[in-house]
């Protein structure tokens, strides 16, 4: 073995010292870091003040029952209800309930509200059984299809008009077949010329379809006052409803276009509608006659054709 120069040994110690010296004075590059550390509680409630224990919010109470509810004349709203709806159902008009129950918005009802379905002071069992009025409604002309039955019908003078032109008491003129049970002296029409499509199904289709063309005349079925014209209603489309007297509301549903607003009058046979399909599965007229409210069929009443 050659002998160990010492002096070069040491130098190479010397210089391995000096460069660790270097190495260890430079600041290393790292990685940034995230704080993880929790907030302190101090700062938690200076930011969220709303969710101390001093300041969280009392669960919500439920109303306290109202008296009336359950009570004839009275109505309990349910998931889905709307006013128009209700109104339908029971044989009103929307706006009356409104006046009724002075309500300012007819969107805001609540589930579980009790609504007022018959005018006040008046006994609901009263309100029932009371004798039917005829509707007043305003002579206008009639805008229907010339040579139709019922354009003929419609333009034809009531028989109680023409006893008293004529200075007669002969009874009133009806249409060709006689009285039937329970029509109460409303002078019937049918509401479109098309052939039925779907009978009267209480379970499943609460009134008659008739199936036309886009545009087909809608007609009034009876004199009377409209008090819904409108799409608000879902699963009737554009709908007119006309009330005729205290017990019978006639509807008129999926119609393309109106021709009637709230509140006119209109008289038996004027075209009130133009058929459509709106939220229907094609062009249609659903029509319903409803007695107090409850659907009837209507061939029941309207005349033979």
């Amino acid at each position: 073995m050659p002998p160990i120069d010492i002096p070069a040994l040491r130098r190479c110690l010397l210089a391995l010292a000096a460069g660790a010296v270097v190495a260890c004075s430079q600041t290393p590059n790292r990685a940034p870091v995230e704080d993880r550390s929790p907030t302190p509680r101090s700062t938690l409630a200076a930011a969220s003040p709303a969710q101390s224990p001093a300041s969280a919010p009392e669960p919500s109470r439920a109303p306290p029952p109202d008296s009336n509810s359950g009570k004839a004349g009275y109505y309990t709203v349910k998931s889905g209800d709307t006013l128009i709806r209700i109104g339908l159902d029971n044989g009103q008009n929307w706006k009356d309930l409104m006046r009724w129950n002075n309500l300012v918005n007819p969107n805001l009802i609540e589930v579980g509200q009790v609504i007022r379905i018959v005018p006040p002071g008046t006994d609901p069992a009263a309100a029932t059984a009371r004798p039917v009025t005829t509707a007043k409604v305003e002579t206008r002309p009639l805008e229907a299809r010339p040579g139709s039955a019922v354009a003929t019908s419609a333009s034809a003078p009531s028989g109680a008009a023409s006893s008293a032109a004529a200075g007669t008491t002969s009874a009133p003129a009806r249409e060709t077949t006689a009285p039937r049970e329970g029509d109460d002296d409303v002078n019937w029409a049918w509401p479109a010329t098309a052939p039925v499509a779907t009978p009267f199904d209480d379970a499943r289709n609460k009134g008659l379809v008739f199936r036309g063309k886009p545009g087909d005349p809608v007609y009034a079925a009876a004199d009377g006052r409209v008090v819904y014209a409108g799409s608000g209603l879902r699963g009737y489309g554009n709908l007119v409803i006309l009330k005729h007297n205290a017990t019978y509301l006639t509807a008129y549903a999926h119609n393309q276009t109106l021709l009637v607003k709230d509140d006119q009058n209109v008289k038996r046979g004027q075209k009130i509608a133009e058929m459509g399909s709106t939220d229907a599965d094609g062009v249609q007229l659903h029509f319903e006659i409803r007695k107090q409210g409850k659907p009837i069929d209507p061939a029941r009443l309207l005349p033979a054709r």
